[in-house]
């Protein structure tokens, strides 16, 4: 039975293994619980709401993956892309939290059809492979900044837009030592580091008054705040598809990037390459995705913490269903994850950013036909504050070297469709 519903096969996996690596993977990235409601939360959105959303659309996307694609892969909402989500779409660009979500269930029915038809693959290799490794870390920056700016450790400057905070505030001096201690934590592998971080650095704040506790069980909030808060007017307008093509371009990327890398350290590539279930895999996001925006939270997607639980042992849909039974008992620790301080998730958003650096050693730095594309695109995220405007700039440059440089055969034809429409988007908007 397990092995017809969840892939598991008892010659070469072993049960023990399977759910230690679904608890590994669950406390390797439970800090979304806690991390995902306060950066929403920033829009306007009730945090409770959140929450509950948060933690259904994480179990639903795992559910899918487990038994569908039967793969050790767990999913929740995005660490990038809820920070596009809440500071570049609402905070920047000034529409309605309801505006975004509408534009992540567009993305979510999108990424179906693309599944669905194979269209999928064929626009992942419509963009340039080194702009596409820039990409996760221009958004690691963006998502570090976030978290320096949130916990204070970074201030405005009226002479240099950016300055170091007050480090003789207790609320900084908290952050700086959250960020020092999941920093250790991680060097020394302890299992659920940032989680383990995010709670110690709360408790901290307490006799500093950063941390207000009120509970930890109860029942759970109720999502009726952001369920289904859809605002369709907008639809058709230029900054909508811009908005619905980001969110499908980095979640695309990042789950394409995840899915072979977790794929690789497991030993699950064929001897061509290929990862068994991969467009499987790729409707579990695309549901997990539409399912959550439903909900009432951002863009779902593959997380690279599955890592943690393939090194472990994890194989096959076993261990992403552990996971979501994690998930699912959490459900009720709603005021426990809700007292958690910016403060304290601020860490977080520092290392994962570290975290999705990785890629930039893979983009040849010594040819600036493609090193000056991936450095816009990785230097605009935080220094523009928008991941929208990174990619958006980094596509736009790269096309316009190539054809300035005279290599303009080696730009394939997506590309030029691409980087046309980004151009029309600055033109008139």
């Amino acid at each position: 039975m397990l092995q017809k519903i969840l892939g598991f096969n008892k010659e070469t996996m072993t049960i023990k293994k399977e759910l230690m690596g679904g608890l590994t993977t669950f406390l390797t990235m439970a800090y979304i619980l806690a991390v995902n409601p306060d950066i929403l939360g920033n829009t306007g959105m009730d945090k409770g709401a959140v929450f509950t959303a948060t933690v259904i659309s994480a179990i639903a996307g795992t559910l899918v993956m487990a038994i569908y694609a039967k793969l050790p892969f767990v999913l929740a909402p995005s660490m990038g892309l809820n920070a596009f989500f809440a500071f570049t779409i609402v905070l920047t660009m000034g529409y309605s939290w309801q505006f975004a979500l509408t534009a992540v269930f567009l993305e979510g029915v999108i990424f179906i059809l693309l599944t669905i038809t194979g269209l999928r693959q064929k626009i992942v290799d419509s963009m340039p492979l080194m702009l596409k490794r820039s990409i996760s870390p221009g958004i690691g920056l963006f998502i570090a900044f976030i978290g320096l700016k949130n916990a204070g450790i970074v201030a405005s400057s009226d002479a240099t837009f950016v300055t170091l905070g007050n480090l003789h505030s207790p609320s900084v001096l908290l952050a700086c030592m959250g960020i020092i201690l999941s920093a250790v934590l991680l060097i020394r592998n302890v299992t659920g580091a940032l989680l383990i971080g995010i709670l110690v650095t709360t408790v901290v704040g307490i006799p500093l008054g950063v941390t207000h506790f009120t509970s930890i069980v109860s029942t759970p909030p109720s999502i009726a705040p952001v369920f289904c808060q859809f605002e369709w007017g907008s639809i058709l307008s230029v900054d909508m598809l811009i908005c619905v093509l980001t969110f499908l371009f980095v979640d695309m990327f990042d789950t394409i990037g995840t899915l072979i890398g977790v794929s690789n350290r497991a030993g699950m590539v064929d001897k061509d390459g290929n990862i068994p279930g991969l467009k499987k895999a790729f409707m579990a996001d695309a549901i997990g995705t539409t399912l959550g925006a439903i909900l009432g939270t951002s863009t779902v997607t593959t997380y690279v913490e599955s890592a943690s639980g393939v090194n472990v042992g994890g194989r096959s849909g076993l261990t992403s269903l552990t996971a979501a039974v994690c998930f699912a008992l959490s459900i009720f620790l709603a005021p426990l994850f809700l007292s958690i301080p910016s403060e304290a998730t601020a860490p977080v958003l520092v290392l994962v950013g570290v975290m999705m650096m990785g890629d930039i050693s893979q983009i040849d730095f010594d040819d600036f036909l493609v090193a000056i594309p991936c450095f816009v695109c990785i230097a605009f995220m935080p220094l523009t504050y928008s991941i929208s405007d990174g990619i958006l700039m980094g596509m736009i440059t790269y096309v316009l070297i190539h054809v300035l440089a005279g290599k303009w055969k080696q730009v394939n034809i997506g590309s030029y469709i691409l980087a046309a429409l980004f151009i029309l988007k600055y033109a008139f908007l």
